[in-house]
């Protein structure tokens, strides 16, 4: 079969003559190949004019959103361990104000600015952080923040758990102060010869009266140590009490210690509690060796059996 050709007619306007123009297959095949490259080039060069990247100005935003969209993600981690910081840090500030004693509604309640902690789920964060905005590729804009992150409400927070840490920590150096300032433990060993009385009949002077103390008999000699730690109020002879000294513990609580056979300690010396400060004698009036002991609180003797912890005995 022979190949067919096109015959293209040219009719000029007016009396021009007209013109046959026999187009071959090969010809044909020329003229859609060329139509078609150049349809091609002119969609890519409309695709190129109008993608973001056709200008300098939208190659840097684009490059922009790829940078923040980074770094924003980064903020969102990091403002999300900040939170769960903070919340791991009110659990124990309430844990530490329960051991101090203390309220503990004072860290918990909000400051004011501060949001609720909640976890950060798909993007969207606790305490009003927004997260990264997420946009299809182009974008032409530039990203931003889709909320306001409560970055003062936080730093509000943090700044009431130090307050808090601040407190609690002074109440808690107070109370151990305390503790050790109490006379807790026997001041030496032996075993209890003579309870804390308001009446009692005096072995030497044959008359019943008060006895503000309890006696300890113990060997003479026998180590006597600081029920706690205080300082050394007075130290000399008093009469019927022999060899004696007191240590003001504070909080109006004084120790007062009789018929000592030594005394290690001068007044206004610091001691600690377990401290040796003495040894067991017989001065004063006494029918055997052995320690007097008294507590004194606010300037009322009590007994100091009241005090000593249970087998907290010298040893």
């Amino acid at each position: 079969m022979a190949p067919r050709h096109w015959t293209l007619l040219i009719v000029p306007p007016g009396n021009g003559g007209t013109r046959a123009v026999i187009v071959t297959p090969r010809a044909r095949r020329a003229l859609i190949g060329a139509a078609s490259t150049a349809g091609l080039l002119v969609t890519s060069a409309l695709a190129v004019l109008f993608s973001p990247y056709a200008t300098p100005g939208g190659r840097l935003v684009v490059a922009e959103n790829a940078q923040l969209r980074s770094r924003l993600s980064a903020i969102d981690g990091r403002l999300l361990a900040l939170t769960d910081t903070l919340t791991a840090l009110d659990v124990r500030d309430q844990q530490l104000r329960v051991m101090a004693g203390m309220p503990g509604d004072s860290a918990m309640v909000p400051t004011v600015g501060a949001q609720p902690v909640q976890p950060v789920r798909n993007g969207v964060t606790l305490a009003g952080i927004a997260s990264a905005p997420r946009l299809p590729q182009p974008f032409l804009g530039r990203l931003d923040f889709s909320g306001s992150p409560d970055i003062e409400g936080m730093i509000k927070r943090a700044t009431a758990l130090s307050a808090s840490f601040r407190t609690v920590s002074d109440t808690l150096a107070r109370n151990m102060e305390r503790v050790s300032n109490t006379p807790s433990i026997m001041p030496s060993t032996g075993w209890l010869s003579s309870h804390f009385s308001t009446s009692r009949f005096h072995p030497i002077l044959h008359e019943n009266r008060a006895h503000e103390g309890i006696d300890l008999a113990a060997p003479m000699g026998a180590p006597i140590i600081a029920p706690a730690s205080g300082v050394i109020r007075s130290v000399g002879y008093a009469a019927g009490y022999g060899n004696t000294f007191e240590i003001d513990h504070g909080n109006g609580i004084i120790t007062k210690f009789a018929h000592c056979s030594r005394i290690l300690v001068r007044a206004g010396q610091s001691v600690a509690r377990g401290q040796l400060i003495a040894t067991v004698g017989s001065t004063g009036l006494a029918t055997g060796p052995h320690l007097h002991y008294e507590v004194h609180v606010n300037g009322l003797a009590v007994d100091p059996l009241k005090f000593v912890l249970p087998g907290k005995i010298a040893d």
